[in-house]
């Protein structure tokens, strides 16, 4: 069999961030030898992010819509269209078995172009209501992973799998933080009498 090839995409915010950090950890630890990219947007949090938590990212020059009229806004037609044709290249040269949308403008255009190629896509939807993009891509998603029960008001019911959130193992091993955090919780209470 060949090693498997994921891509992960979301962003914006650490919300869409490190649930995609945690899925492609868990990912890594059932398939040793298999191939990760994340896609997020230039210029944003998860640029830095991903690859401290040791993963290569792509930039996309893609940002949401503002609520008001912007200049922003007036660029968000040619963000897209530049966004879609950079999803395409990457998929094409990256070649994935299985694309991951966590939300975020980011997810948008590369979910997109991995429908229009075929390749199978999940939506992880961290929140009891999800966001624009999760709820545009869910129509054409293969799955939808979910956190909250009642979100076929939202998504197609068929696609939904209830699975909760994905954690960072990191938050997981507490025992090994003690003596650091009770350290930590000491100099706050010195600092703040000081004060």
């Amino acid at each position: 069999m060949s090693k498997l090839k994921f891509i992960l995409s979301g962003g914006g915010t650490g919300g869409h961030i490190y649930p995609a950090v945690a899925i492609a950890n868990e990912l890594k630890a059932r398939f040793p030898e298999a191939e990760f990219l994340f896609v997020g947007a230039k210029d944003k949090m998860e640029m830095q992010k991903v690859p401290q938590a040791g993963y290569p990212i792509k930039g996309l020059w893609i940002a949401g819509l503002q609520r008001r009229l912007t200049f922003d806004n007036a660029l968000f037609p040619i963000k897209l269209l530049s966004s879609l044709l950079k999803s395409r290249q990457i998929i094409k040269q990256f070649q994935p078995d299985v694309v991951i949308g966590t939300g975020g403008f980011a997810s948008g255009p590369l979910l997109q172009m991995a429908n229009s190629a075929g390749i199978p896509t999940v939506i992880q939807e961290q929140n009891s209501f999800p966001g624009i993009t999760n709820k545009l891509l869910s129509k054409k998603a293969n799955a939808i992973c979910v956190a909250y029960e009642n979100l076929e008001r939202f998504f197609p019911k068929e696609k939904l799998h209830f699975t909760g959130n994905p954690v960072r193992q990191d938050l997981m091993e507490v025992a090994s933080k003690k003596e650091e955090a009770i350290q930590i919780y000491l100099k706050s209470i010195v600092i703040s009498k000081v004060y």
